[in-house]
């Protein structure tokens, strides 16, 4: 998804976040918290297997994310980047948990722009120009960044769903791990919160191959090209956008998102 959502209830914890929102990041914290802290526990498997990807579908060079769902014993995390009226029913009907990390649409277009670079499975991004006209008219994987927050943005009233934003995640990680740690059920003191801040910073997992996702083959993703993790910043695209970009992007946004209470903070010294 544009953000990040992982959800989970007795039998199932549920990550819905929108791409490049961080959704690795939470996957690999929920995966923590779950397991007490436990380094070790969480180094049984890379990350596409502990937690799989519902949408999930490479023909021939993995299997789907529904296939490994069905032999993962419950309550299991789930993760996935689809729009909330595509989610199965059964998520709602069993009060799943769910955790949304959202990401300020300016970066999360940066941020997906270099991965389509080195994702072979979806269609070359062209220029930074081409395809920003595209990400501001939803016309890439999932859709629109400004719909798909809003609508979980909505959604959370009446549903156990948990809103993170991935800036306040960055600014104060022991704090909102907490946040987690509380929502799905787990007390947790505060050795084990640092030791899941370290284990879960940016310059653990980059290193990680468990996690980084170099284990999956070159025909796959291409980290000569980019690497999956990055730089993992906020406010990296005063790099790229310019000003005439940056104020189009506004405008959508005040046109989009002006009814809502939602916050997203794009420079990490307003966080």
């Amino acid at each position: 998804m544009w953000e990040t959502c992982t959800c989970m209830s007795g039998h199932r914890s549920e990550m819905n976040p929108i791409f490049r929102a961080g959704t690795t990041w939470l996957s690999e914290i929920v995966d923590m918290v779950l397991n007490d802290g436990n380094v070790e526990k969480c180094k049984r498997d890379v990350i596409t297997s502990k937690v799989p990807m519902l949408e999930q579908n490479v023909p021939g060079a993995r299997r789907s994310g529904v296939e490994l769902l069905k032999k993962t014993p419950s309550p299991r995390i789930i993760k996935t980047h689809l729009p909330i009226d595509l989610l199965p029913k059964s998520f709602w009907d069993n009060k799943c948990k769910m955790i949304y990390l959202a990401r300020n649409g300016k970066d999360v277009a940066v941020s997906y722009y270099h991965f389509d670079l080195m994702n072979n499975i979806q269609p070359l991004p062209g220029t930074w120009e081409e395809y920003l006209e595209k990400f501001l008219a939803g016309n890439v994987a999932y859709g629109s960044w400004f719909d798909h927050v809003k609508s979980w943005w909505e959604k959370r009233e009446g549903h156990p769903i948990l809103f993170l934003y991935y800036e306040d995640l960055k600014k104060n990680p022991k704090k909102e791990i907490k946040k987690i740690a509380n929502f799905l059920d787990k007390t947790l003191d505060e050795h084990t919160l640092e030791r899941i801040v370290h284990h879960t910073s940016f310059e653990v997992m980059k290193d990680n191959p468990l996690v980084n996702y170099t284990h999956l083959p070159t025909e796959i993703m291409d980290h000569s090209k980019s690497p999956f993790m990055r730089k993992g910043v906020v406010g990296d695209w005063k790099n790229y956008f310019t000003m005439t970009q940056s104020e189009k992007f506004d405008a959508i946004y005040k046109k989009k998102l002006s009814g809502t209470t939602l916050e997203f903070c794009t420079d990490i010294q307003s966080a």
